[in-house]
């Protein structure tokens, strides 16, 4: 009798144990693992305008659509306005799990701000700042720019090529220096001029660099590193090569040679399979190129020659099969060596410090 009075409180003990256990899960959890979850998605234009921002916009929202997540925008956050920490505060009060932060310049303003949120998730373009809870993306944008600077300098022939840059940050340097490499592997002898307006949003500015570039520098082909094609408008109105970024524009002429663009909703997808996995805050730097097509070259030109197509085809193809863009023996403009034989610039300069420039990029001066 008492063996099966003892078994009958013994299996009251395990009872309590599991219900206690149960509602505790309840109490701290807040049923979060039943809820759905929630990506909170900051950026600085709008969700229907052209180029950097609509081009973001339709990567998460795809990669949220097929993988059942609820997405919440805060659209038009200005870069250093303040609005962005107060996006950051809305979208913690609506339990967000994920804060996505899609402009490079947000993570300095709001590093300290992220950690008052220590159960959100952050990521941010910009490989400058780590925290705890705030990891970094990108895609290897570099490698599609080697890609199209073979383009630009293969259809060049004054040897001469504009580049209407926004900043001196690592990330247009990284965009600057591929390109000028993959110029001068097929034109060593060519120049690129960069021209800075110091804005990513600044179309007045932007279109009469572009325009100074042509009448003052003989440049023959154009580029650039803004969120808008305001520098393609001006390039296809003075009858020069252009070679735009994120997505073609309406009604350009052939003249207009390729699109460097991005596939944001491979990235999105990443990031948000990691959480799920619970590899949130285990991956530092997500940084996807060529191999997994995160990032490319599109819209090529009628006018591009099959020649030009051949090397940018074996370039791809090698940079695929591992071949390091920097690597091997690259000098800077003061003349000092960058690489030697041998060697390859590791991710965490190219990510963090690349702030010198490769041989043959000069700097446009009014």
């Amino acid at each position: 009798m008492k063996s099966k009075k003892f078994l009958g409180f013994s299996l009251l003990i395990v009872m309590l144990i599991i219900i206690s256990t149960m509602v505790s899960m309840f109490v701290f959890t807040g049923e979060k693992k039943a809820d759905k979850l929630k990506v909170g998605f900051i950026m600085s234009g709008s969700t229907d305008e052209q180029g950097w921002n609509g081009l973001h916009y339709q990567g998460i929202d795809a990669a949220c659509k097929e993988l059942e997540v609820e997405l919440i925008v805060k659209e038009n956050v200005k870069e250093n306005s303040g609005q962005c920490e107060i996006a950051i505060r809305e979208l913690a009060e609506e339990d967000i799990d994920i804060t996505i932060l899609s402009s490079y310049g947000y993570a300095e303003e709001v590093v300290d701000v992220v950690e008052e949120y220590p159960d959100i998730t952050f990521y941010s373009e910009n490989f400058e700042y780590y925290g705890d809870n705030l990891n970094c993306y990108f895609a290897r944008i570099y490698q599609a720019r080697y890609l199209s600077g073979i383009i630009a300098g293969m259809q060049s022939e004054t040897g001469i090529i504009g580049y209407v840059a926004a900043m001196p940050n690592s990330e247009v340097n990284r965009g600057i220096n591929a390109f000028t490499l993959g110029v001068q592997s097929v034109n060593p002898n060519a120049r690129v001029i960069v021209a800075w307006s110091n804005s990513w949003d600044d179309a007045e500015e932007e279109k009469r660099l572009a325009q100074a570039l042509i009448d003052g520098c003989d440049v023959d082909v154009l580029t650039y590193h803004q969120n808008q094609p305001n520098v393609v408008e001006v390039a296809e109105s003075n009858n020069v090569y252009s070679i735009g970024y994120h997505e073609m524009p309406e009604g350009v002429s052939e003249k207009y040679l390729a699109t460097v663009e991005f596939h944001w909703d491979f990235t999105y997808k990443e990031l948000i399979l990691d959480y799920k996995k619970g590899k949130s805050n285990e991956v530092n730097s997500y940084w996807f190129g060529l191999d997994k097509d995160a990032i490319g070259l599109s819209d090529i030109s009628a006018v591009v020659t099959q020649d030009t197509l051949s090397r940018v085809e074996s370039a791809k193809q090698d940079i695929i099969n591992g071949m390091a863009i920097f690597s091997g023996v690259i000098y800077d403009t003061e003349g000092k060596i960058r690489c030697n034989y041998g060697e390859a610039i590791s991710d965490d300069i190219l990510m963090k410090s690349m702030d010198w420039y490769v041989e043959g990029v000069e700097f446009y001066e009014e």
